[in-house]
């Protein structure tokens, strides 16, 4: 297994995951209602592609893009699972469990930008 395998390929699963959980949302939220289903579904498709692109971008080139993927995708998961499940079962996760996951994309981003300034890997 290459470095690209071992690293890449658990993003592109998470990314897979974070995008069916959206269109999942975006089914429920059709068909249930509830004002927490929205935000949830448009994070989930929002970091999704995000993360592929990411993994595409390897750390080859930015060398921050394997951290950051996997910060957008737990992050959104963490955050778009708390509200699904305080949209359905009225308490959160855990305490704080949404802003966790709302400070881990953000942080995501951030680790992002930062790795344009860092040298390519060669």
């Amino acid at each position: 297994m290459t470095a690209f395998d071992r690293f890449t390929l658990p993003v592109i699963f998470v990314a897979g995951l974070v995008g069916a959980a959206g269109v999942a949302l975006a089914a429920a939220g059709a068909h249930l209602g509830g004002a927490l289903i929205g935000p949830a579904s448009t994070m989930c498709l929002a970091h999704a592609p995000a993360m592929l692109a990411l993994a595409a971008l390897s750390s080859a080139r930015l060398r921050t893009a394997i951290p950051s993927a996997l910060l957008l995708g737990i992050g959104t998961l963490l955050f778009s699972g708390d509200l699904t499940f305080k949209q359905f079962y009225g308490e959160s996760l855990f305490p704080m469990a949404a802003p966790t996951g709302g400070m881990m994309v953000i942080i995501g981003w951030l680790v992002a930008a930062v790795g344009v300034f860092l040298p390519p890997r060669t």
